[in-house]
């Protein structure tokens, strides 16, 4: 769990539609969203772009539980989806997700790679770090959800590829993809050689099998 407290304030949206929610980002700087989950209907609301903005410059925000005030009642909730402007630093929507402190919920978390530049398959071998995921789908109860967890690249060599099974994952957390079998271990991260190796090796045995002949 990150230190972090995150409160953010938001009013009910009574109007609907793209004409609607393209006057509030215009005229009033307000973000529509939705918010469900739980026994409760889904709910559309408006916040502030302004304040939501300062809360995005944090990544805790992203898997971390927020105190939702809606007209001054105050829920539970994660971020569960983000619409960006594909070209402006603009938020044009967000979805939020109810929690239960009793239920467990299904969200992703950030990955954070260490001991990259130190690990055997980098320092001594040679070797470059390619990430095949940035985030994990993870399954706990909102008293134990992690701010992001750690992928330890200290001892991984040359050639070899990490998997979800050989992530340690905190106590109460499970991998959603692992809950489905053991075909559903997926690759995080390998040590590789450098593509210019990579070449060099084709270069010489292509020599080698023309000397042959």
């Amino acid at each position: 769990m990150s230190a972090d407290n995150f409160t953010i304030e938001a009013a009910q949206r009574d109007d609907s539609g793209k004409g609607a929610s393209r006057r509030l980002r215009r005229e009033a700087n307000l973000v529509p969203g939705i918010v469900y989950g739980g026994r409760k209907n889904p709910q559309s609301i408006t916040l502030s772009h302004n304040e939501l903005m300062k809360h995005l410059e944090h990544e805790s925000f992203y898997s971390h539980i927020i105190s939702l005030v809606v007209d001054g009642k105050a829920e539970d909730v994660i971020l569960k989806d983000l619409q960006r402007h594909p070209a402006k630093p603009v938020v044009m929507h967000i979805d939020f997700m109810r929690v239960s402190k009793t239920k467990k919920l299904q969200t992703r978390v950030p990955l954070h790679f260490i001991n990259e530049v130190t690990s055997k398959g980098v320092k001594v071998q040679g070797g470059v770090i390619a990430h095949t995921m940035i985030d994990l789908e993870i399954s706990c109860l909102p008293a134990d959800l992690p701010e992001f967890i750690e992928v330890d690249m200290a001892n991984v060599e040359l050639g070899q590829t990490v998997h979800i099974s050989d992530i340690t994952l905190p106590k109460g957390v499970e991998s959603v993809a692992l809950s489905h079998g053991a075909d559903h271990d997926l690759p995080v991260a390998s040590i590789n050689k450098p593509k210019g190796a990579i070449e060099d090796d084709a270069a010489e045995d292509g020599e080698a099998e023309s000397d042959a002949e």
